[in-house]
């Protein structure tokens, strides 16, 4: 009997790569690619993913608006290219991510129509708050 193990380097996600979500693979890609270029190339990179990680935590703060969570989603992006840990994380987003998209596409239509009534009611709620309570929607005028 012929028995080879092959060595697979470090432990991959639990999905098989025909499984993956395709960020994923773009991931491993674009972290290939960026082996190849040269230190200063890097480190540009891993000082915009750091110093975007650190924006996106001071824009997620209270009382101060913007898409924090984004911002750091992104820093954690360039960070992944550099640092193991930071691509696991991004991996589990990822995964998180897709795995509830794929919950959303797969509800029952009636939890799709009572999802999109619950909305249309917040936001409608809202519309009447800000009218009734006189709140500037746009802050500068």
């Amino acid at each position: 009997m012929d028995e080879r193990v092959e060595s697979q380097g470090p432990k991959q996600p639990e999905r098989p790569d025909d499984d993956k979500p395709e960020m994923l693979v773009k991931l491993q890609e674009r972290k290939e690619r960026h082996a190849e270029r040269g230190l200063p190339a890097r480190i540009g990179v891993m000082v915009i993913g750091v110093l975007l990680v650190i924006l996106g935590i001071f824009m997620s703060g209270p009382g101060i608006p913007g898409p924090g969570i984004v911002v750091i989603l992104v820093g954690l992006s360039f960070l992944a290219l550099e640092f193991d840990r930071a691509e696991r994380l991004l991996e589990k987003v990822i995964v998180w991510a897709d795995n509830a998209k794929e919950r959303a596409e797969n509800a029952p239509r009636s939890q799709k129509i009572a999802t999109a009534v619950i909305g249309a009611l917040l936001l409608a709620g809202f519309v009447v708050w800000a009218i009734l309570d006189d709140i500037p929607l746009v802050p500068f005028v």
